[in-house]
């Protein structure tokens, strides 16, 4: 595909959604930690319903997922309250996230609307136990240094924590979480990649959001001359957003492709579906075999055209078949790649006979039990006839790799509705104004090179760091930078690359050790292992009893006297040129526990003897 993508028209925008690190929920007081399955203390359920807007319009994205009634799942903990459970009313908004994201606005240049109203954004996906998402905007027209242009930033109530299918966990559900939106003011794919790491540049500059995995997520918005608005959702690696917008891109041309073909050859979709579950009872594959009705639709003169390809390992009839899959089935079959699965020839060729397809058609069934046949098939017939526009406007999921999937269609205006269990919070000037504008990690990283000489690289990985604080806390305590680096920054990545669990040392603890290196109590040399036994779960003093035991004065130089009588000979036959190999082997045997300037100066006494003796 051509990668001139000016020439292709390419417009898009992202979304950026990230939990903030604070104390409290966003509408409750619960703690904002994320706990394991394993510790919930109850579960619950609930079936979840749309209501319509003020307007009497009901959501299309939200009608859509109650095409199926499900039962969804929640586990509760006792971290968790009744807010989450939708069983009682929204506490007053969290200012001290409020606070994070007012901050984040006024580092882009934005104007915070006067008075903050909660609205109530449609959701009955599962994620979320009221099937509607707090949501409030609180800034609006910034702009970024490269040019990008902010058009809202948002805060919201983050959603529950999907651990398989409609089984949700709730210790997530509630976390503050900051929505950034830029304008469509993207060209390429690198622009979009390019501005999502400046926003989360920013983001990591106020020390004050969450970090790891899921804490994170891109939205991208894409679309292309002659094409249609795509959302594509949850993509939580900054690497892949370019590939994400190049395959959007990719699957848009080729859609457009299938379409002037359609017109081209005159093609049509039938709309009455044929019974054909009786040519299959003696099938070899299982899933037609087994099951309960075989619905079949012919599509005129669009044989080879669902089998084409319009992404990696993604074809017109994956498209199809992601709508068939919203009403329970497991998917399709289409004769572009039948036989295959189990269907021989000869039930191609009865299938094609009972349809009376030809060989310019092609032909799309889908077997389950009755109802979810009937509803499959129609959205496959849906599907089909929006080949003939082009590209339908959807919100959709990535995938491994880059491609996506469908979702749900654009939600529309009717999902949003005003929030009345909320207090409104009024944003006076003067508090904007006392909002201090945190360094920019840009700044930091010149910063860390110029004061304290670490290499870019070096200054750039401890610029990112969540122990950023710790690291410039200790400096400015009396701990040499290269010492602090080596404790907050370099050991600890050795350790990781071993398997050691280093998330489990707290920054505390990496204070009283190197407190402890700098009074002279313990050997600098020591850092390491006793940064593995507190990885284990020990205190600092065990941790330095276990890894670096006292060694005294008197202790000390006796091992070195016996070091050095044992190797008295080679010591005659060196001079003081045997200073290092034996310091080599008294270190060996004392490492961590004293210093190395002192095990030095007696080493060098103890040799001076030697020499000295007839």
């Amino acid at each position: 595909m051509s990668e001139d993508y000016a020439a292709l028209g390419l417009v898009a925008g992202i979304e950026i959604h990230q939990q903030l690190n604070t104390k409290e929920k966003l509408f409750c007081r619960c703690p904002t930690i994320i706990r394991e399955a394993e510790e919930a203390n109850g579960e619950f359920f609930r079936y979840l319903r749309a209501t319509k807007s003020e307007m009497g319009e009901l959501d299309r994205a939200a009608e859509e997922e109650m095409m199926q009634v499900r039962q969804f799942r929640y586990l509760t903990y006792d971290t968790t309250c009744l807010v989450e459970n939708d069983e009682e009313p929204p506490a007053p908004m969290n200012q001290e996230a409020l606070d994070i994201v007012l901050t984040i606005a006024k580092v882009c240049g934005m104007t915070p609307v006067p008075e903050i109203h909660t609205m109530r954004k449609l959701v009955i996906d599962g994620s979320n136990t009221s099937g509607f998402q707090r949501t409030a905007l609180v800034a609006m027209n910034g702009i970024l240094p490269g040019g990008a242009e902010i058009e809202t930033v948002c805060l919201e109530e983050e959603a529950a924590q999907r651990i398989e299918d409609t089984f949700f966990s709730l210790d997530r559900l509630g976390i503050p979480l900051i929505e950034i939106t830029t304008s469509p003011c993207l060209h390429t794919p690198e622009a979009v990649q390019e501005t999502a790491a400046q926003i989360g540049m920013i983001l990591r500059s106020t020390g004050r959001v969450k970090r790891g995995l899921g804490t994170i997520r891109q939205d991208i918005n894409i679309s292309i001359r002659e094409g249609a608005r795509v959302e594509i959702k949850g993509v939580q690696e900054l690497d892949l957003i370019s590939e994400v917008v190049r395959r959007e891109a990719q699957r848009q041309v080729a859609l457009l492709e299938i379409r002037e073909e359609l017109k081209k050859r005159g093609a049509s979709i039938e709309k009455t579906p044929v019974d054909v579950t009786s040519l299959f009872s003696e099938s070899k594959s299982r899933v037609l075999k087994n099951a309960s009705m075989i619905l079949a639709i012919k599509l005129n003169k669009c044989a080879g055209l669902v089998g084409r390809e319009i992404q990696p390992g993604r074809r017109l009839g994956s498209e199809m078949s992601d709508y068939a899959k919203k009403c329970g089935v497991g998917g399709l079959f289409h004769t572009d790649e039948l036989p295959a699965y189990g269907v021989t020839e000869e039930e191609v060729v009865s299938l094609k006979a009972a349809l009376s397809a030809s060989p310019e058609d092609c032909v799309i069934i889908v077997a389950d039990k009755p109802q979810r046949c009937q509803c499959a098939i129609k959205q496959i017939i849906r599907r089909a006839e929006m080949a003939f526009e082009g590209i339908p406007k959807e919100t959709r999921k990535m995938l491994e790799g880059g491609s996506t999937a469908y979702m749900r269609p654009l939600p529309g205006a009717a999902r949003m509705y005003p929030e009345t269990d909320v207090f409104q919070v009024r944003v006076t000037p003067e508090r904007f104004a006392d909002l201090e504008i945190p360094e920019m990690i840009d700044d930091t990283i010149a910063r860390y090179m110029k004061e304290f000489g670490l290499t870019r690289e070096v200054a750039r990985q401890m610029a990112y760091s969540e122990r950023r604080s710790a690291f410039e806390e200790v400096i400015a305590s009396g701990i040499k930078p290269a010492l602090a680096e080596r404790a907050f920054n370099s050991t600890l990545r050795e350790l990781s690359r071993e398997g050691i669990l280093i998330t489990r040392i707290a920054d505390d603890d990496i204070k009283t050790i190197l407190c402890a290196i700098n009074s002279g109590d313990i050997a600098k040399e020591a850092l390491s292992p006793i940064l593995s036994a507190l990885a284990e779960g020990k205190k600092p003093e065990e941790a330095c009893e276990i890894a670096a035991p006292k060694v005294t004065e008197n202790e000390l130089t006796l091992i070195i006297e016996r070091i050095v009588t044992e190797r008295s000979d080679f010591i005659r036959e060196r001079g003081n040129a045997a200073t290092g190999p034996i310091m080599g082997v008294v270190m060996k045997e004392v490492r961590g526990s004293v210093d190395g300037k002192v095990v030095n100066q007696i080493l060098r006494e103890s040799i001076s003897r030697v020499l000295k003796s007839p």
